[in-house]
């Protein structure tokens, strides 16, 4: 039998008489885990030993496996024996695989007469001398469970919650100690702001105290987490959830009604909620403020938050990032046959003030253009040459030929291999907006490009958007264009082509000609003559809900494969040169999950990569970025999540910010946005570019 490192004998005694493993027949069923008892020793208290419950899930003493970490921290007066009885309610989740199998830890505190609030008290009066509580347990007891049982030592792994008091310590720990707990289970905490009620036992213990005073209001404002709030390191994500019944005790006093905890709680949430640091949830539950509120809420904070507790650290976004110190986006990647990588984006620092468009050759050169107005680049492709093609718009006269230029024209520009500017062809409608969303190269050097005019290029325009498909020839020439769209707002967003056939991508406010409405906003997707812009056939996808197409690729077997979001899950689907459907393909999480581009690779896969607010692999914060990839009958071989603990893959307005291509040794190099720090690195400014290669 494996049993915990270094327990020692009154442990061994405690295990044998407490377990409560089912008999064999049963575990399978039933897989109850185990209480022990065990204490830790404390510098922090002199010596002085903690002493904790701890819950073991079924099957720790048989197996190899590293386990999360829930610490649980009883209310006033209360003692570590408290919390044992969601046993039941861990051995349920983890059976039923709610939650991955944990340890709970449960210590008792019993200083200040049991009123310690779970900080470092300074008081001195000898009637309740203070004791450094938060000290003790957040250093020296999860020094000791790292050490004495099969944990992981990373702040991903651990939990802290609490009740009332505990709520309070709960809450205190996950703010101070970021390093420490990523999550927080936040109960009926006994949290006063800016100061307690005069009535409040707070005032009564000296955990708040200093000297002989056993109450400060310095010390007291110092310690609460308003002080905490704005000193929040968002690199250090943590979550919380905080629950509190509908029936907690009503101050009778209306100056102090703002106290009652139902209030205060939700005044917590609020303030949580607004720091890039937090994320978090509230809930009212029917009940006082006892254990008919604190075990249904300690179950829904572990559905909560418990999925979310890995062993494994989140994978980072490799350093270094690309840009300025001001915001940019990213606009594109390109892979050369010599192995070369190209990046665009729109730099937010520029001479003008406004955003410029940037094409640069990782380990080589960088060319950066643009106009006192905006541009914006979306999409970069290899030429035969060696050179780029790179396209997207502009809000001023980008090539010298459209002076006194305001609205957002459409532009190709050309660039050679040493980056010098070859061409640049500005198109669109005079006075209104046209944009392009999506650019592939032509095997003759020339490009195709698709995305949305407000005008009429190509005959009358028939609704608020229609998306545009046009030809550039090698020498900048516009060879032709056409213009696809119904009655509502249609857009394109990307493009894909074989020796003959265009693909192109978009969403649909209604039904585009020769579709069908699907309810919502549809995605579609459409096959033109690469030689003049016909069309050959077209289709919606998707479901009744809201529904985008974001990119296509041509597959090695021929098939156009398009990727976006259906109803909130990324969404692929594949069709034949013909149009005849093949295979799609969700990947779903409870919460956003969207692709944004695709990659063929060799034997018919693709490799899809786009964004989730989920759990694929191991949640870094925020938006991250996914890869799934798929083999050449839509079945999901593989998948994985990457980021940063801020918003990656996505912009300001929860819009895919993010491409990808396939290299020449048959990988997947990917480019976008990040608001986070790279993994060894550092940020440039509130919004740059990273390279995964």
């Amino acid at each position: 039998m494996l049993l915990p490192r270094r327990l020692g004998a009154a442990t061994l005694a405690a295990l044998a008489a407490l377990s409560l493993l089912a008999v064999p027949g049963e575990t399978d069923t039933r897989a109850p885990g185990t209480l022990i008892t065990g204490s830790a020793p404390s510098p922090a208290l002199d010596g002085e030993r903690i002493a904790y419950t701890a819950y073991l899930p079924y099957g720790y003493d048989r197996g190899a496996a590293r386990h999360p970490v829930l610490y649980l921290l009883h209310g006033r007066g209360d003692t570590m024996q408290a919390w044992t009885r969601v046993k039941s309610v861990l051995d349920d989740m983890i059976r039923t695989k709610r939650i991955p199998p944990v340890i709970a830890v449960m210590p008792d505190a019993p200083w200040s007469e049991r009123g310690n609030w779970y900080v470092d008290s300074r008081y001195t009066g000898a009637d309740l001398p203070g004791r450094p509580v938060e000290t003790a347990l957040t250093r020296d007891l999860v020094a000791h469970v790292d050490a004495t049982y099969r944990t992981a030592p990373i702040r991903e792994a651990r939990l802290v919650g609490g009740y009332s008091m505990g709520g309070a310590g709960a809450l205190r720990f996950a703010l101070a100690h970021q390093d420490v707990f990523s999550a927080a289970a936040v109960l009926s905490p006994a949290v006063y702001t800016p100061l307690p009620p005069s009535d409040s036992s707070t005032r009564d213990y000296g955990a708040f105290g200093r000297g002989e005073e056993k109450f400060s209001d310095e010390v007291y404002r110092e310690l609460t987490y308003p002080a905490s709030l704005p000193d929040l390191d968002p690199d250090l994500p943590v979550r919380l959830f905080v629950a509190v019944g509908d029936d907690e005790y009503a101050n009778p006093d209306p100056a102090d009604a703002r106290h009652d905890l139902d209030f205060e709680s939700a005044a917590l949430y609020n303030a949580a909620r607004r720091s890039p640091a937090l994320s978090a949830q509230l809930r009212v539950m029917d009940g006082g403020h006892d254990w008919s509120v604190w075990t249904p809420a300690f179950e829904q904070a572990m559905a909560e938050l418990g999925p979310g507790l890995s062993v494994t650290p989140p994978t980072g976004l490799p350093a270094p990032l690309h840009g300025t110190a001001a915001t940019d986006w990213a606009g594109g990647v390109a892979a050369h046959p010599d192995g070369a990588l190209t990046i665009g984006y729109a730099a937010g620092q520029s001479p003008s003030g406004r955003l410029d468009a940037v094409v640069s050759r990782i380990g080589g050169w960088t060319r950066q253009f643009g106009t006192p107005a905006d541009e914006r680049l979306y999409g970069v492709a290899p030429l035969p040459d060696g050179g780029v093609l790179t396209a997207g718009y502009t809000k001023g006269d980008l090539d010298g030929r459209h002076p006194g230029n305001a609205a957002d024209d459409a532009f190709v520009a050309r660039l050679g291999p040493d980056g010098t500017v070859r061409w640049i062809t500005q198109f669109g409608a005079p006075d209104a907006a046209d944009r392009l969303y999506g650019l592939a190269a032509a095997p003759d050097g020339g490009a195709y490009v698709a995305g949305y005019t407000k005008g009429s290029l190509d005959g009358p325009n028939n609704g608020d958007k229609d998306a545009i498909v046009a030809r550039i020839t090698p020498a900048g020439e516009l060879s032709w264009l056409r213009q696809y769209g119904g009655t509502g707002e249609d857009k394109a967003y990307g493009v894909a082509a074989d020796a003959t056939t265009l693909y192109v991508t978009g969403s649909a406010t209604a039904a585009p000609p020769g579709t069908t409405a699907l309810g919502g906003l549809d995605g579609w997707l459409a096959a033109f003559a690469a030689a003049d812009g016909s069309r050959a056939w077209a289709t919606t996808a998707g479901g009744s809900g809201d529904d985008r197409l974001n990119a296509v690729t041509v597959t090695t077997e021929g098939l156009a494969v398009a990727t976006g979001a259906s109803g909130g899950d990324a969404y692929t689907v594949a069709h034949t040169g013909q149009g005849r459907r093949r295979w799609e393909h969700t990947l779903a999480t409870p919460a956003a999950d969207e692709g944004a581009a695709v990659a063929a690779l060799p034997g018919g896969e693709v490799e899809v990569v786009g964004y989730t607010r989920g759990r694929i692999g191991v949640p870094a914060g925020g938006a991250d970025v996914l890869t799934a990839r798929l083999d050449g009958r839509g079945t999901q071989r593989a998948a994985a999540q990457l980021g940063t603990a801020r918003d990656d893959a996505v912009d300001p307005f929860a819009e895919p910010n993010l491409y990808a291509t396939t290299t020449a040794a048959g990988q997947v190099a990917i480019s976008g946005l990040t608001c986070g720090a790279p993994s060894g690195g550092a940020a440039l400014g509130n919004g740059d570019v990273f390279l995964i290669s």
